[in-house]
């Protein structure tokens, strides 16, 4: 990596934590989890690899002790997901895996006889893939649609098989409710023969995993075995992906009809799920924007300390990140929450579904009586204070300080002060959450759509059904510093938060922190080993100093090279903190690039004009550091403007076929790609 172009500071990355110093100078409180190795910058032998397989495969060639960069999706859903009806393409995890590797899958158009007449294809192939289909209802709805089943011609199933949607709703008024249970003229009083039908699509999704996984030394793709588990209590959303490390898991998902929340999910894995059987697992919360406040800590449990202690111990081992953008927009930041003071930060905009004082209509659904009941009703979007809500998943609603990754940091250093252990230490990753089985299609050029509602350029430019059509988009990647393409490598950067996200593009991010960084680091060819030996990296906390000294950062990015990379623009470091007062705070500052660089889009043609940065390195210390307040900090690269999915969409189409949205001056034309 050239390092010529030199900034005060750079890099997107992830939160790295400084905890302040107590009366003996010791760290108030440290999270379980893997040591990160450090590596002896003088050493020119074959050290030690680090890392150890969980099963049997050949060592990888393409390993590194300085770690890459690999780029992949961890939410993605195919036919075998309970809303199907957002697929219409008929394609399964197998399609996945051969997309995210990049062959050709069947995509829209769909005839007039529902066959499937177009393909797709990724530019760039993925390094890594995790299949994510809805652990909910696997059973119920291979009851409903194998002919042999006893109970298909029942009359729940005929009625679910009237479409795809209306079947969808059926089984949803299961994961909507506030006390989750098997659809009993489907399931029986015991909900066993839904258990037994859910093993053949559950065993579906481990093959897949398997036979996509690239075990030889080459090592060109690592595939895991994953699931999503979908409360939505009150349309709220509540969701978590399920990550295992190995082939090893459970002999059916715990879904949200076994567990209704996340201490209960964690108990409930750790039963089927544990060294002593080779089972490790890991949990993301995902799309947090409209969860209502129900990704606060300690939901559906006595706030007791020893309560509190526990929930923290246990978040802290399976939790480590969290996804801060999909295709259902951004969760890094809300302006104008009540309780967190900070100047307003206009890039919380970016894709963002949701505004402070709006009117929406949710619709709850409820099955009563073997029919569905919809009423709508206006709700008006407010703060959430101390409470939940309800109607995030229909884009109303409240909107909560745990709803965002950056106020909910500010829980986390809260709850240490109260209990000297903070349960909010999470990593960043992004994905897509696409339910066509295409992984990694993020695309603004050439975005296709994610759910069938979008199957055509005039449904993508309307208000679509969730967050889709005009205020969607196509999603972002997961990204990990990992020292080689294996599932246990990458799972293991999950574990120690060394990952960070992007909006799409491509960018390398790199953040390490310490206490005596040299200065003139980025000129340095053996940069990287000097930051593992003498310092932490993304993802990890820097221990007290009893001198007060101000941390130093270690920054560095790489633009996107690919088509569609934008040159950097600016790169922003954010910092949270609890004050003496006991105010939660944060701080947006630009310490690199330039924002005034005049680069712009040419909305005529939606070419991107203007200047801007292929990298950025250097080493920065925080002028406003107080000794004796925790921190985290994280940061964000920002590229120069190019022109939004929607509005190239515009642009392609004749003017008299295009939609309101393409001259509504409340839908953007232009858009800055983010790597957090």
């Amino acid at each position: 990596m050239s390092h010529s172009t030199i900034f005060r500071t750079a890099i997107p990355g992830i939160i790295l934590l400084i905890t302040a110093c107590s009366n003996n100078d010791e760290p108030v409180s440290a999270s379980p989890g893997p040591a990160i190795p450090a590596v002896d910058a003088a050493a020119n032998v074959e050290q030690a690899r680090l890392v150890s397989y969980s099963e049997e495969r050949e060592a990888c060639d393409n390993y590194t002790a300085n770690r890459q960069a690999l780029f992949g999706d961890v939410h993605v859903h195919t036919a075998l997901s309970f809303d199907a009806a957002a697929n219409s393409t008929g394609t399964y995890p197998e399609d996945a895996y051969r997309f995210a590797r990049g062959e050709n899958i069947p995509f829209f158009p769909v005839d007039e006889n529902g066959t499937v007449t177009g393909q797709i294809k990724l530019a760039e192939p993925l390094d890594f893939l995790a299949v994510t289909d809805h652990a909910e209802f696997l059973g119920e709805r291979r009851l409903c649609r194998d002919e042999s089943s006893p109970r298909y011609n029942s009359d729940f199933c005929r009625d679910y098989r009237t479409s795809e949607r209306h079947g969808m709703r059926l089984l949803g008024t299961v994961v909507t409710s506030e006390a989750p249970a098997r659809i009993e003229q489907l399931c029986g009083s015991d909900g066993n023969i839904c258990r037994e039908y859910a093993s053949a699509p559950w065993q579906h999704i481990i093959e897949s995993a398997e036979a996509a996984y690239d075990r030889s030394s080459e090592c060109s793709f690592t595939s895991f075995v994953g699931y999503e588990y979908t409360g939505t209590p009150q349309l709220a959303n509540y969701h978590h992906n399920v990550i295992f490390r190995n082939a090893n898991v459970p002999a059916l998902p715990v879904s949200y009809v076994e567990a209704r929340y996340d201490h209960q999910l964690w108990q409930q894995l750790d039963a089927g799920c544990s060294a002593e059987n080779n089972c490790d697992y890991l949990t993301i919360p995902h799309n947090s924007n409209l969860a209502n406040g129900r990704m606060s800590p300690y939901l559906g449990m006595e706030a007791s300390r020893d309560n509190k202690l526990a929930y923290a111990g246990k978040r802290l081992q399976r939790e480590p990140v969290i996804e801060i953008f999909q295709h259902k927009g951004n969760s890094e930041c809300f302006n104008g929450l009540a309780g967190i003071l900070g100047e307003p930060d206009e890039l919380c905009n970016f894709e963002s579904v949701r505004t402070m004082g709006e009117v929406n209509i949710g619709t709850p659904i409820s099955l009563r009586d073997g029919k569905l009941h919809v009423e709508k009703e206006g709700v008006v979007t407010e703060d959430c204070g101390d409470g939940i809500g309800r109607f995030g998943m229909r884009g109303a609603g409240c909107i909560s300080r745990n709803d965002f990754l950056r106020s909910m940091l500010l829980t986390g250093l809260q709850e240490e002060k109260d209990i000297g252990l903070n349960p909010v230490k999470l990593g960043v990753i992004a994905s897509t959450d696409t339910h066509l089985s295409t992984p990694g299609a993020v695309s603004e050029a050439n975005w296709q759509g994610h759910v069938s509602k979008e199957s055509t350029p005039e449904e993508r430019l309307e208000p679509g059904y969730l967050t889709s059509g005009i205020v969607g988009n196509a999603g972002g990647l997961a990204g990990v510093w990992a020292v080689e393409n294996s599932r246990d490598a990458i799972f293991d950067a999950f574990q120690r938060r060394e990952v960070f996200g992007t909006s799409g593009p491509r960018i390398k991010p790199r953040l390490f922190a310490a206490w005596d960084f040299a200065e003139g680091m980025c000129d340095q060819a053996n940069m990287i080993e000097q930051a593992y030996a003498n310092g932490v990296p993304m993802g990890g906390d820097l221990p007290a100093r009893a001198n007060g000294q101000a941390p130093a950062f270690l920054l560095a990015a790489q633009r996107d090279p690919g088509v569609e990379g934008a040159p950097l623009q600016q790169l922003q470091l954010i910092k949270g903190w609890v004050d003496e007062q006991g105010e939660s705070r944060y701080s947006v500052t630009t310490v690199a690039g330039d924002a005034d660089n005049g680069a712009s889009v040419d909305l005529e043609t939606g070419e991107r004009t203007g200047d801007g940065f292929s990298q950025l390195c250097t080493v920065y210390r925080d002028p406003d550091f107080n000794p004796l307040e925790s921190a985290y900090y994280y940061l964000r690269v920002v590229e120069n403007p190019s022109p939004r999915w929607s509005h190239l969409e515009c642009l392609r189409l004749e003017e008299e076929r295009r939609p309101a949205a393409c001259t509504d001056p409340g839908v953007p034309k232009t858009i800055q790609e983010m790597a957090w």
